[in-house]
């Protein structure tokens, strides 16, 4: 017998009589009206087909007055229906014509339609809702909509870090256990978003996808931190005499020869064109971008970042005048200065690259924890709690969104801000320069880095989500 005509001759179903609906429609409503006793909710539903136990609010039926009213009669035949994935949704609502039909010629036939039609309204309206949320967040030309990584948590996970913290390529500055660290659970922090799963890094498997592949880095420091990061989690798994380092000009790159692949690093933390001209002075040309965009050029996978360098002021300063076209300005707000310069940079990547042949991510801007003039990250040994709000979103990020909404080129948003806000126990603060001989730092007269990130650390996780953003 057909899973339909098993649910239509249930042997404790039976047709209420006439006299029996109009006395359990009157007690159906003075039910749902009753505050002690609240109608049975779309959540209510929604649980009741997850868990096999009555919902409470439903008593058990009896073999002599199993339904209590058509409503009723309706509500349980879409549960059974829901459980029988043969019987399509369209012979439900002819039945329901038939059987409102049948028991009462007064009773309308809106609550039914209704009924059928909650799920995919809710469904619509939450599928929305996460459309805005994502907009607010990453930019329109964000590979995935169905999750947003940077929202999540950090995870101790005892597994972690994914690589050896004495990896022979990390720099001097960021080797905090090699230079005293005396704690360690810095490392073993994952990062967990709430609506995906990101893959565990696997070195081969990220080999094997940018096989005849250049993957360029191009940025400041922090970037040269996340590329040193990407060299270590993969350069354990080639053997010595297949592997090798050469530079040229402001990159640097890591071969694995066995894969014809590179990883490489490009000096550019303004990405426009800073020069030195006449009474050595320094000029930052906002609209020139060619001197330092002809080392991205046959590059398969790029991945930009610039904003550090931007809110220099003062003796921190690397330039004496702007420039755009013939003008020279001695001062611009500094956020009005980016925009301009990554404007330049974004007209560069939609006249020169082809989105078939070119991969582009921009990570966004990196916090810094230098409050205390450069103290706060001192001796912290764990992550900030994540309160489940995003902390207030920083101008240069509020600047990317609006320059990448603007391209025509796909460009995919690392956002990477908000996650690492929480990890202020990640920076190499003291741990920046190598102990004494008796293997202690005195800290008077040095200084704390709250801006770069100890490796392993932070940086690993971008990586994942680089990894993980490449797939899509």
């Amino acid at each position: 017998m057909s899973s339909s005509n098993q649910l239509l001759l249930h042997p404790e179903f039976s047709w209420p009589t006439h006299s029996t609906i109009k006395h359990d429609i009157s007690m159906a409503w003075h039910h749902g009206t009753n505050k002690s006793n609240p109608p049975f909710t779309v959540r209510d539903k929604v649980e009741h087909r997850t868990n096999p136990t009555p919902h409470k609010r439903m008593s058990k039926p009896s073999s002599t007055n199993l339904i209590s009213s058509p409503l009723s009669i309706l509500f349980q035949f879409e549960l059974q229906m829901a459980a029988e994935s043969t019987l399509q949704t369209s012979f439900l609502l002819f039945l329901c014509f038939i059987t409102l039909s049948i028991v009462s010629k007064n009773f309308y036939i809106t609550p039914c339609l209704a009924d059928l039609a909650v799920d995919s309204v809710d469904e619509w309206t939450e599928e929305k809702e996460d459309d805005e949320v994502n907009d607010e967040v990453q930019s329109q030309r964000t590979l995935s909509r169905d999750c947003d990584l940077s929202v999540g948590e950090w995870v101790f996970d005892a597994s972690y870090p994914l690589y050896e913290p004495n990896c022979p390529y990390l720099s001097n500055q960021l080797s905090c256990r090699r230079n005293g660290r005396p704690d360690s659970d810095y490392e073993k922090w994952r990062w967990k978003p709430h609506r995906c799963s990101i893959p565990r890094f696997n070195a081969l498997d990220f080999l094997g996808r940018i096989r005849k592949k250049r993957v360029m880095l191009v940025g400041d420091s922090i970037m040269r931190n996340q590329w040193e990061s990407l060299v270590c989690l993969v350069e354990a798994v080639i053997p010595s005499e297949r592997k090798l380092v050469s530079s040229h000009g402001p990159t640097i790159a890591f071969h694995a020869m066995d894969y014809q692949a590179s990883i490489e690093f490009s000096w550019a933390p303004l990405l426009v064109e800073l020069k030195e001209e006449a009474h050595h002075k320094k000029i930052l040309l906002l609209d020139s971008i060619e001197e330092n965009a002809k080392y991205w050029r046959g590059v398969d996978v790029l991945v930009f970042d610039s904003a550090h360098w931007w809110t220099h002021s003062g003796k921190w300063s690397s330039w004496d005048y702007y420039k755009e076209g013939e003008r020279l300005f001695a001062s611009l707000n500094p956020m009005v200065a980016y925009e301009k310069g990554l404007t330049t940079w974004a007209k560069w990547v939609d006249l020169n690259l082809d989105p078939n042949r070119t991969r582009v991510i921009f990570r966004s801007v990196s916090p810094r924890h230098n409050r205390k003039n450069g103290w706060q990250c001192y001796k912290q040994r764990e992550p900030l709690v994540f309160l489940g709000y995003r902390p207030r979103v920083p101008g240069q990020l509020a600047v990317v969104h609006d320059v990448l909404k603007k391209m025509s080129f796909p460009v995919y948003l690392l956002d990477v801000t908000s996650m690492s806000a929480l990890r202020r126990d990640g920076h190499p603060s003291i741990f920046g320069r190598a102990a004494g001989e008796q293997g202690r730092l005195d800290t008077v007269g040095w200084t704390s880095d709250c801006t770069h990130w100890c490796l392993p650390g932070v940086p690993d996780a971008w990586n994942e989500m680089l990894s993980y953003a490449l797939l899509l």
